[in-house]
């Protein structure tokens, strides 16, 4: 499987994603969103990088038992309660990413939200990988 980060010259330069990722010869996978649920269903963390924290290692852990990477990220959506918040922490969250992660970055956006499906969560990540 390859997957090629495009990122045109013509668009704003991206910062902690990328414009676009053409992924071929592989199987997709699509990742459920995740929350900062810890094993017994309950929402660890306070505060929006904490809860990010865990809701990206959820969605690895779910990557992972699926056979993939983080490298093999193609697409995630980010859905937070508050994107002043989310913006404000931006840098922080990026380290996060980068430690979890790295720098392989998918296609991603941030979307507002009213409230997610656990009522204390600040944060949900979703989407789907390509493996070879």
């Amino acid at each position: 499987m390859t997957a090629e980060r495009v990122n045109p010259p013509e668009l704003s330069p991206p910062t902690g994603f990328s414009h676009a990722v053409v992924a071929t010869g592989g199987r997709i996978v699509f990742l459920a969103g995740q929350t900062a649920l810890d094993p017994d269903g309950k929402v660890l963390g306070d505060t929006l990088p904490a809860q990010f924290e865990q809701a990206l290692g959820n969605l690895l852990t779910a990557l992972h038992a699926a056979g993939g990477t983080p490298a093999a990220l193609a697409r995630v959506t980010v859905y937070t309660t508050d994107v002043a918040a989310y913006r404000a922490h931006a840098p922080e969250l990026g380290r996060i990413w980068r430690r979890f992660a790295g720098r392989d970055y998918p296609a991603m956006a941030v979307v507002e939200v009213v409230r997610l499906w656990d009522e204390k969560a600040m944060v949900e990540l979703d989407g789907f990988a390509v493996l070879p």
